[in-house]
């Protein structure tokens, strides 16, 4: 892989498990032999350097703690081991007491533990010793500071919190951040730029928006979002791209005839009255309806387009304040073949697969076997190469 990671900026490696994200992580920090390649930190290269003079910071997943020491001393421990950055600017140097507590002190405040600070780990929970650990990389001011899954103990309540104030802490103290996460909401949340992994590979490197507006491949699309983008085997025609007996608009310079993979964000698919449906409205066979209070999720198998049961349509017709939708209870529909499509191998990122998620306001009032009509909003149909899952 190679990547640039530009001073003061946080940027995230995203990917799921056994991607390669934390052996990078451990390239960066000393801890694993770079084979190939070079490393450089701030215009050093630093492949043979020390871990401990590479200037940098480390929170480990499994925590890495002193179990004879308090929270205090183990926050404290990276200012007694080496010379640190002062926070009234200057060269490196061994902190006095009274710096020593401030930063132990503010940490201590940031991650909720000041109430433990003259406790032993043993007797913290899981989340609370890995919010030490945290700290305890935070009071070094480093020159780049790496986290490896560092939320991943928290619970729901405090992971959201804790990622409100790495953000506002990484506003304030600056410093570059590299952080490794399988989890795409603190990558979005957090990041100034996501690095997309799989297999050891880089696949797209951008800012949030980027990567979810406009992933590199079927992989990414598929790994970003949450659903995550509809894809679905469509043909290219003269007037854009056929999917399942629809007519979909899609700019392209493509012959007619040639397969590629079609992906459609959730949220840009809206249910429509089933009556009349436009040539560009999917049917889709209902499995199941998630109401999630503010809006509903709507998983269902992709059919051939057919003509409309009014009685149908009425129905599975949408509750007020939500968007409507048709039904056809008809017995005879074709499912669309189902291919499958494995998100953890980027080599079988040609494959895709006949279910789709509709994401809609309010509630959606179909029930299984109904079949909805559904059609993409003005540009929101992206085109894939069906063989290599490249964007076109």
């Amino acid at each position: 892989m190679s990547l640039d990671i530009v001073d003061g900026e946080f940027m995230v490696l995203l990917g799921p498990s056994g991607c390669g994200k934390s052996t990078a992580l451990r390239m960066i920090a000393g801890l694993e032999s770079i084979t190939e390649g070079s490393l450089s930190i701030d215009g050093e290269v630093v492949n043979h350097v020390d871990p401990r003079k590479r200037g940098i910071a480390m929170v480990f997943q499994s925590y890495a703690l002193y179990p004879n020491l308090t929270v205090r001393k183990n926050i404290e421990s990276p200012l007694n081991a080496k010379d640190v950055p002062p926070d009234d600017g200057g060269p490196p140097r061994r902190l006095n007491v009274e710096e020593r507590n401030t930063r132990v002190v503010e940490a201590a405040r940031m991650l909720d533990l000041e109430p433990y600070l003259d406790r032993k780990p043993g007797a913290l929970s899981g989340g609370q010793r890995q919010r030490v650990a945290l700290a305890r990389a935070i009071v070094a001011r480093a020159k780049v500071l790496l986290m490896d899954e560092p939320l991943s103990n928290l619970d729901a309540k405090l992971r959201a919190q804790t990622r409100a104030e790495l953000i506002d802490l990484h506003e304030r103290l600056g410093g570059t951040v590299v952080y490794v996460t399988h989890d795409q909401i603190e990558a979005m949340t957090m990041a100034d730029r996501v690095a997309i992994m799989a297999n050891g590979a880089l696949h797209q490197v951008g800012t949030p928006e980027e990567v979810y507006d406009r992933p590199a491949n079927t992989f990414v699309a598929g790994f970003i979002g949450t659903p995550p983008m509809n894809l679905m085997d469509g043909v290219a025609t003269s007037g854009g791209v056929r999917v399942a007996g629809a007519m979909l608009s899609a700019a392209h310079d493509l012959a007619d005839g040639v397969k590629v993979t079609v992906g459609i964000r959730p949220e840009h698919l809206a249910l429509v009255d089933g009556d009349s449906p436009p040539s560009s409205a999917l049917a889709v066979e209902v499995r199941a309806v998630e109401w999630l209070g503010y809006e509903s999720l709507v998983t269902a198998d992709l059919v051939e387009a057919r003509p409309t049961d009014p009685q149908a349509s009425a129905r599975a017709a949408a509750s007020p304040g939500s968007d409507a939708s048709g039904s056809d209870s008809s017995d005879t529909k074709t499912l669309v073949s189902d291919a499958p499509i494995d998100h953890d191998d980027p080599e079988s990122v040609g494959a895709t697969r006949r279910r789709v998620i509709l994401r809609a306001d309010g509630r959606v009032n179909a029930r299984n076997g109904d079949t909805v009509r559904a059609v993409p909003t003005s540009g929101s149909v992206q085109l894939f190469d069906a063989e290599t899952g490249v964007h076109l």
